[in-house]
């Protein structure tokens, strides 16, 4: 049986060896080589390959970032590449997510494409694993300064100094900015643990805001509050959101 596979890696010498020692796997189809994660989350969706090897570093946008747009339901197995991410590997090795480590060695190769046919064979795949690892806190990776977010066909980059808040909305959250709104299949708590706490902070079990987009504080109710974002949004601030705000703005 044929298994599609997809290249997606800025360099051009990492996709050949990759296409090389793929020629010593029979029934493994490379259908499309990606230079970037734009390229690359087009053709998973076009192609829906059963394998992906992915670089983690590459221009525009990373794969790990790429990986936040996919239709998770249809996740291939992916086999990461890094050059040097020593605290993504560990995360990797702790998730058994398959990697590769360049420049990359045959026998490691033959060894994690194995162990993926070995769970296509028996039915398994990995978007568990691959979910659990996404969501976990990197220990060496720093602050997000960009949320990636698909609207369509089309992928958005956005600076977290656009960012006005956050609303969780079921399995969702609503990504606010200064003129757009996009929905992301992620959770709020994932956002509490990877934004600068020193530029936001969450003021309601719902609501996480940028400080500096607030415009002004309205009481709401005895133990509820209203907060007013430069943007023209409102969003509902708790008790213990209205005393973290007073410790930040000092009044």
């Amino acid at each position: 049986m044929n298994h599609k596979v997809i290249i997606i890696d800025d360099e051009a010498p990492a996709r050949a060896i990759i296409r090389e020692y793929l020629c010593h796997h029979e029934g493994l189809i490379c259908v499309e080589e990606c230079r970037d994660g734009f390229e690359g989350a087009k053709a998973i969706q076009t192609h829906k390959p059963d394998l992906v090897f992915l670089d983690i570093q590459m221009p525009k946008i990373s794969g790990l970032e790429m990986l936040e747009v996919l239709d998770m339901e249809a996740m291939p197995f992916i086999i990461f590449t890094t050059a040097h991410d020593e605290f993504a590997i560990r995360a990797f090795e702790l998730n058994a997510v398959d990697y590769l480590l360049k420049p990359i060695a045959r026998k490691r190769f033959d060894h994690a494409v194995e162990k993926v046919l070995e769970r296509i064979r028996g039915g398994q795949d990995g978007r568990g694993r691959l979910l659990k690892m996404m969501e976990m806190d990197d220990p060496g990776k720093s602050w997000l300064d960009r949320i990636v977010l698909k609207s369509g066909n089309e992928i958005h980059l956005i600076p977290e100094e656009e960012v006005c808040c956050i609303e969780a909305q079921d399995d969702y959250v609503l990504v606010c900015t200064s003129r757009e709104e996009y929905l992301k299949k992620k959770t709020l708590k994932y956002y509490e643990g990877k934004l600068n706490p020193a530029m936001f902070l969450k003021v309601h079990r719902s609501f996480i805001v940028r400080i500096d987009a607030i415009q002004r504080l309205e009481p709401y109710s005895r133990d509820a509050y209203v907060a007013f974002l430069k943007n023209g949004r409102k969003i509902s601030v708790s008790k213990q959101g209205y005393a973290a705000l007073k410790e930040v703005f000092d009044f």
